[in-house]
Protein backbone atom coordinates (compact mmCIF):
# COMPACT_ATOMS: atom_id res chain seq x y z
CA UNK A 1 0.00 0.00 0.00
CA UNK A 2 2.71 2.04 0.85
CA UNK A 3 3.71 1.91 -2.98
CA UNK A 4 0.20 3.05 -4.22
CA UNK A 5 0.46 6.02 -1.68
CA UNK A 6 3.07 7.33 -3.28
CA UNK A 7 1.24 7.26 -6.89
CA UNK A 8 -1.80 9.22 -5.70
CA UNK A 9 -1.83 13.06 -5.31
CA UNK A 10 -0.57 14.40 -1.67
CA UNK A 11 -2.97 13.92 1.26
CA UNK A 12 -4.96 12.05 -0.26
CA UNK A 13 -4.29 8.39 0.98
CA UNK A 14 -4.11 9.83 4.36
CA UNK A 15 -7.39 11.86 4.17
CA UNK A 16 -8.97 8.30 4.03
CA UNK A 17 -7.15 7.41 7.09
CA UNK A 18 -4.54 5.12 4.92
CA UNK A 19 -1.19 5.56 7.12
CA UNK A 20 2.35 4.31 5.62
CA UNK A 21 3.93 1.09 7.30
CA UNK A 22 5.91 2.80 10.26
CA UNK A 23 9.67 1.96 10.02
CA UNK A 24 11.26 0.59 13.08
CA UNK A 25 12.71 3.16 15.53
CA UNK A 26 11.75 5.37 18.10
CA UNK A 27 7.80 6.03 18.54
CA UNK A 28 7.09 8.99 16.63
CA UNK A 29 6.52 12.59 18.98
CA UNK A 30 3.98 13.56 17.28
CA UNK A 31 0.43 12.41 15.24
CA UNK A 32 -0.55 13.55 12.38
CA UNK A 33 -3.98 15.09 13.29
CA UNK A 34 -1.04 17.08 15.49
CA UNK A 35 0.89 18.81 12.80
CA UNK A 36 -2.60 19.42 11.11
CA UNK A 37 -4.14 21.13 14.28
CA UNK A 38 -1.15 23.41 14.61
CA UNK A 39 -1.52 24.44 10.52
CA UNK A 40 -5.09 25.54 11.37
CA UNK A 41 -4.39 27.11 14.32
CA UNK A 42 -2.06 28.58 12.64
CA UNK A 43 -4.25 29.85 9.30
CA UNK A 44 -6.69 30.71 11.94
CA UNK A 45 -4.68 33.30 13.33
CA UNK A 46 -2.64 34.49 10.93
CA UNK A 47 -3.42 33.73 7.77
CA UNK A 48 -2.75 30.96 4.98
CA UNK A 49 0.42 31.99 4.01
CA UNK A 50 1.71 31.03 7.77
CA UNK A 51 0.97 27.32 7.13
CA UNK A 52 4.68 25.75 6.52
CA UNK A 53 6.47 23.10 7.55
CA UNK A 54 9.44 25.39 9.08
CA UNK A 55 6.73 27.01 11.53
CA UNK A 56 5.21 24.17 12.71
CA UNK A 57 7.80 22.79 13.29
CA UNK A 58 9.62 25.63 15.15
CA UNK A 59 6.46 25.78 17.04
CA UNK A 60 6.46 21.82 17.77
CA UNK A 61 10.02 22.24 18.78
CA UNK A 62 11.44 19.87 16.03
CA UNK A 63 13.46 20.72 12.92
CA UNK A 64 11.66 20.81 9.96
CA UNK A 65 13.30 17.55 8.55
CA UNK A 66 11.74 16.03 11.33
CA UNK A 67 8.05 16.81 9.57
CA UNK A 68 8.50 14.66 6.63
CA UNK A 69 8.18 11.54 8.78
CA UNK A 70 4.34 13.09 9.26
CA UNK A 71 4.10 14.30 5.77
CA UNK A 72 5.39 14.07 2.43
CA UNK A 73 5.52 18.05 1.93
CA UNK A 74 4.03 20.91 2.49
CA UNK A 75 1.47 20.09 -0.51
CA UNK A 76 0.33 17.03 1.74
CA UNK A 77 0.21 19.56 4.63
CA UNK A 78 -2.39 21.99 2.68
CA UNK A 79 -4.41 19.25 1.66
CA UNK A 80 -5.12 17.93 5.01
CA UNK A 81 -4.86 21.23 6.52
CA UNK A 82 -7.83 22.49 4.23
CA UNK A 83 -10.09 19.12 4.41
CA UNK A 84 -10.17 19.68 8.54
CA UNK A 85 -10.22 22.79 8.26
CA UNK A 86 -13.81 22.62 6.09
CA UNK A 87 -15.08 19.41 8.02
CA UNK A 88 -17.91 17.56 6.99
CA UNK A 89 -20.96 19.34 5.48
CA UNK A 90 -24.01 20.04 7.89
CA UNK A 91 -26.72 18.46 7.50
CA UNK A 92 -29.32 20.69 6.26
CA UNK A 93 -33.40 20.39 6.71
CA UNK A 94 -35.14 21.65 3.75
CA UNK A 95 -38.25 21.59 1.91
CA UNK A 96 -37.20 21.28 -1.51
CA UNK A 97 -34.49 21.27 -3.95
CA UNK A 98 -34.84 24.92 -3.94
CA UNK A 99 -34.38 25.81 -0.22
CA UNK A 100 -31.51 23.31 0.19
CA UNK A 101 -29.28 24.48 -2.19
CA UNK A 102 -29.70 28.23 -0.40
CA UNK A 103 -28.85 26.46 2.83
CA UNK A 104 -25.85 24.88 0.72
CA UNK A 105 -24.51 28.15 -0.09
CA UNK A 106 -25.32 30.14 3.19
CA UNK A 107 -23.54 27.20 4.95
CA UNK A 108 -20.17 27.73 2.86
CA UNK A 109 -20.08 31.40 3.14
CA UNK A 110 -20.28 31.03 7.13
CA UNK A 111 -17.45 28.17 6.51
CA UNK A 112 -15.35 31.05 4.83
CA UNK A 113 -16.48 33.83 6.78
CA UNK A 114 -14.88 31.82 10.16
CA UNK A 115 -11.72 30.25 7.94
CA UNK A 116 -11.23 33.38 5.01
CA UNK A 117 -7.99 31.68 4.49
CA UNK A 118 -9.62 28.78 2.48
CA UNK A 119 -9.68 30.82 -0.09
CA UNK A 120 -6.24 31.15 -0.40
CA UNK A 121 -5.64 27.22 -0.60
CA UNK A 122 -5.11 26.26 -4.11
CA UNK A 123 -7.48 24.58 -6.13
CA UNK A 124 -5.94 21.10 -7.75
CA UNK A 125 -8.47 19.10 -9.66
CA UNK A 126 -12.17 18.25 -8.63
CA UNK A 127 -12.77 17.33 -4.69
CA UNK A 128 -11.55 13.86 -3.49
CA UNK A 129 -10.93 13.36 0.25
CA UNK A 130 -13.76 12.87 3.08
CA UNK A 131 -14.52 16.13 4.09
CA UNK A 132 -14.83 17.95 0.50
CA UNK A 133 -17.04 14.98 -1.11
CA UNK A 134 -19.10 15.46 1.72
CA UNK A 135 -20.19 18.93 0.77
CA UNK A 136 -20.51 17.63 -2.84
CA UNK A 137 -22.52 14.58 -1.95
CA UNK A 138 -24.65 17.00 0.42
CA UNK A 139 -25.87 19.72 -2.64
CA UNK A 140 -25.97 16.42 -5.06
CA UNK A 141 -28.85 14.64 -3.08
CA UNK A 142 -30.45 17.81 -3.13
CA UNK A 143 -30.07 18.36 -6.83
CA UNK A 144 -31.66 14.90 -6.93
CA UNK A 145 -35.12 16.05 -6.63
CA UNK A 146 -34.92 18.38 -9.76
CA UNK A 147 -35.00 15.39 -12.15
CA UNK A 148 -31.78 16.72 -14.02
CA UNK A 149 -29.21 14.12 -15.27
CA UNK A 150 -25.82 13.94 -13.75
CA UNK A 151 -23.54 15.97 -15.84
CA UNK A 152 -26.42 18.98 -15.16
CA UNK A 153 -26.38 18.18 -11.36
CA UNK A 154 -22.96 18.26 -10.93
CA UNK A 155 -22.71 22.05 -13.11
CA UNK A 156 -25.30 23.27 -10.98
CA UNK A 157 -23.16 22.06 -7.66
CA UNK A 158 -19.91 24.29 -10.06
CA UNK A 159 -21.97 26.57 -10.69
CA UNK A 160 -22.80 27.36 -7.18
CA UNK A 161 -19.72 26.96 -5.50
CA UNK A 162 -17.65 29.33 -7.68
CA UNK A 163 -20.52 31.92 -6.97
CA UNK A 164 -19.51 31.12 -3.23
CA UNK A 165 -16.24 31.93 -3.70
CA UNK A 166 -16.55 34.71 -5.43
CA UNK A 167 -18.80 36.12 -2.95
CA UNK A 168 -16.90 34.83 0.31
CA UNK A 169 -13.49 36.45 -1.53
CA UNK A 170 -15.32 39.96 -2.42
CA UNK A 171 -16.52 40.10 1.13
CA UNK A 172 -12.69 39.27 2.70
CA UNK A 173 -11.75 41.85 0.32
CA UNK A 174 -14.21 44.30 1.18
CA UNK A 175 -13.36 43.81 5.17
CA UNK A 176 -9.67 44.18 4.71
CA UNK A 177 -10.32 47.83 3.83
CA UNK A 178 -10.47 49.67 6.79
CA UNK A 179 -11.49 52.99 5.15
CA UNK A 180 -14.43 52.30 2.83
CA UNK A 181 -16.82 52.26 5.48
CA UNK A 182 -15.69 55.34 6.85
CA UNK A 183 -15.28 57.19 3.27
CA UNK A 184 -18.36 55.76 1.60
CA UNK A 185 -20.24 59.09 2.61
CA UNK A 186 -17.39 61.35 1.47
CA UNK A 187 -16.56 59.61 -1.67
CA UNK A 188 -20.72 59.62 -3.11
CA UNK A 189 -20.99 63.39 -2.07
CA UNK A 190 -17.11 64.07 -3.89
CA UNK A 191 -18.64 61.86 -7.03
CA UNK A 192 -22.22 62.86 -7.51
CA UNK A 193 -21.47 66.48 -9.15
CA UNK A 194 -18.60 64.85 -11.18
CA UNK A 195 -21.00 62.07 -12.52
CA UNK A 196 -23.99 65.00 -13.05
CA UNK A 197 -21.32 66.92 -15.04
CA UNK A 198 -20.08 63.95 -17.05
CA UNK A 199 -21.77 61.31 -18.99
CA UNK A 200 -22.71 59.15 -16.14
CA UNK A 201 -26.68 59.13 -15.95
CA UNK A 202 -27.19 56.19 -14.76
CA UNK A 203 -24.47 56.17 -11.72
CA UNK A 204 -25.40 59.57 -10.96
CA UNK A 205 -29.30 58.13 -10.51
CA UNK A 206 -27.64 55.41 -8.73
CA UNK A 207 -25.44 57.46 -6.16
CA UNK A 208 -28.34 60.14 -5.77
CA UNK A 209 -31.08 57.00 -4.46
CA UNK A 210 -27.93 55.91 -2.47
CA UNK A 211 -28.53 52.29 -4.63
CA UNK A 212 -24.99 52.14 -5.23
CA UNK A 213 -24.05 51.03 -1.44
CA UNK A 214 -26.44 48.41 -1.15
CA UNK A 215 -24.97 45.75 1.72
CA UNK A 216 -23.29 42.52 0.57
CA UNK A 217 -26.03 40.27 1.72
CA UNK A 218 -28.51 42.02 -0.37
CA UNK A 219 -25.89 41.03 -3.24
CA UNK A 220 -25.83 37.60 -1.87
CA UNK A 221 -29.60 37.02 -2.14
CA UNK A 222 -29.65 38.32 -5.46
CA UNK A 223 -26.89 36.98 -7.29
CA UNK A 224 -28.58 33.26 -5.66
CA UNK A 225 -31.91 33.96 -6.75
CA UNK A 226 -31.02 34.62 -10.10
CA UNK A 227 -28.64 31.30 -10.07
CA UNK A 228 -31.65 29.32 -8.79
CA UNK A 229 -34.24 31.04 -11.08
CA UNK A 230 -31.71 29.53 -13.85
CA UNK A 231 -31.70 26.46 -13.07
CA UNK A 232 -35.53 26.28 -12.52
CA UNK A 233 -35.62 27.34 -16.08
CA UNK A 234 -33.65 23.93 -17.19
CA UNK A 235 -35.64 22.12 -14.65
CA UNK A 236 -38.76 23.07 -17.06
CA UNK A 237 -37.15 22.86 -20.32
CA UNK A 238 -36.86 18.95 -19.86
Amino acid sequence: MGQDREQLPPGLALAWGVHPVQRRGPKAAFTVEQIVATGIAFGDSQGFEAISLQKIAAHLGVSTNAMYRYVRSKDELIVLVAETAWGRAPELAADGWREGAQAWVYAQVERYAERPWLLDVPIRGAPATPNLLSWVEVLLQILDDTGLNQHDNLGCVLLLDGYVRSYANLARQLEASDSAPVQSAEVGAFLVPRLAAGDYPMLTALYTNQEYEDGLDDDLEFGLTRILDGIQTLIDSR
